[in-house]
């Protein structure tokens, strides 16, 4: 009796190991994860506050998803006694780790006023937010074209103001030229740029500066970050890829980017040029062919024509095999993850289909349709 007694212990004992395990493994999860906040916060703690009421004020403004997991991730990570007091923006989307090292490590951000300048594909728009003490949230005040001479009174009062927070934030899919030259732009930054990055070796983001931060240094966090992106990922992949290096994982990346803005799409994309390349045929992307005229140096801002199509350069994949010599934008970590982990299907066409995605095909038969379809579509917005 006593030896079955003590086995279903040991059996207990056994499965409620694994069950707390299994928990903790949840929690940390969690603890990493992306928040719930939807929209950038302003965050103050108070002299003499403590973790429990800074969970509490986080979960009423809906950064955080439990209060519990918040305080002991910050026991865990032994930085409960660490909190300091002033004020934080918390981000949209914050996981409770990045909240709880932001209000440990001091050099809290000010909350007042934020100038966001956003280097996209087409343009840099320097954005003015002030938070709204009635919501709590962050609205736009102004906004201008950074290359626009006509800047709006906001942003010349605001940007002497030494409570105003300053931010780089990089689209994905844009070009280290495009970077450069905003960076060169950005009157809050100093120094020149040395050296132009390698193209694709920046990584998509949000960056935090202050005024007189060297530009050469913010291009090196943007380097350091894509670099730390690209090991991980390569690390990640899937076996049996046409992809020899990190670096052809990057053209790829690269690729992926430039073709597709739909999130859901790019498993899909990255699975058309994976079975290219497995079955030897030329990628056929429009893309490389518009790098190859533009060098990645502004907008080609017109369709290709059928002579560019067939132009030699080293990045036109309708002419060449393969991959081409080096990325064509600076890819974000998702277009990076799907390069090495692609959905596995038999596509090896796709076309635009009208709503902003692609329809996929997997002989020329049904890709010729697809095509059809597309130019109906075209030609019904052009006669409108």
């Amino acid at each position: 009796m006593w030896r079955s007694l003590a086995s279903n212990m040991l059996t207990l004992l056994v499965v409620a190991l694994f069950l707390l395990g299994g928990v903790i493994l949840w929690g940390k999860s969690q603890y990493s994860a992306q928040g719930p906040l939807e929209a950038a916060i302003c965050l103050k703690v108070d002299r003499g506050s403590n973790l429990t009421r800074v969970s509490r004020d986080l979960a009423d403004k809906g950064a955080i998803s439990s209060g519990a997991i918040f305080r002991l991730g910050a026991d865990y990570s032994e930085k409960a006694s660490q909190l300091k007091a002033g004020s934080f923006l918390v981000e949209s989307g914050a996981s409770m780790e990045a909240i709880v090292d932001q209000i440990t490590r001091g050099g809290a951000s000010t909350c007042g006023t934020e100038i966001v300048y956003r280097v996209g594909v087409t343009r840099t728009v320097a954005q003015v937010r002030e938070l709204d003490p009635a919501t709590n949230r962050y609205v736009e005040r102004a906004a201008f074209n950074l290359a626009e001479d006509d800047v709006p009174p906001a942003y010349t009062q605001k940007r002497g103001e030494p409570d105003t927070r300053y931010r780089v934030a990089m689209a994905e899919g844009v070009t280290s030229w495009q970077v450069v030259e905003a960076i060169k732009a950005m009157d809050v930054l100093e120094g020149a740029v040395t050296v132009r990055p390698a193209e694709g070796m920046l990584a998509p983001d949000s960056y935090e500066v202050v005024p007189g931060s060297q530009r050469d240094a913010i291009l090196a966090e943007m380097q350091e970050k894509q670099q730390l992106r690209i090991n991980a990922v390569w690390e990640s992949r899937q076996e049996g890829l046409p992809l020899n290096s990190p670096e052809e994982m990057l053209v790829l990346a690269s690729i992926i980017e430039k073709e597709t803005g739909v999130p859901q799409e790019r498993g899909q994309v990255a699975s058309v040029f994976v079975n290219r390349l497995n079955r030897g045929m030329r990628l056929q992307t429009d893309p490389t062919v518009i790098y190859g005229i533009t060098k990645g140096e502004g907008i080609l801002g017109r369709g290709l024509r059928q002579s560019e199509l067939r132009r030699i350069t080293p990045w036109n994949t309708y002419v060449i095999e393969g991959l081409p010599p080096t990325p064509i934008a600076n890819p974000g970590l998702a277009s990076l993850e799907a390069a090495v982990a692609p959905d596995q299907t038999d596509f090896v066409f796709f076309v635009a289909d009208g709503t902003g995605g692609h329809a996929f095909a997997t002989t020329l038969e049904d890709h010729n349709r697809n095509v059809a379809e597309w130019r109906k579509i075209e030609a019904e917005r052009q006669n409108n």
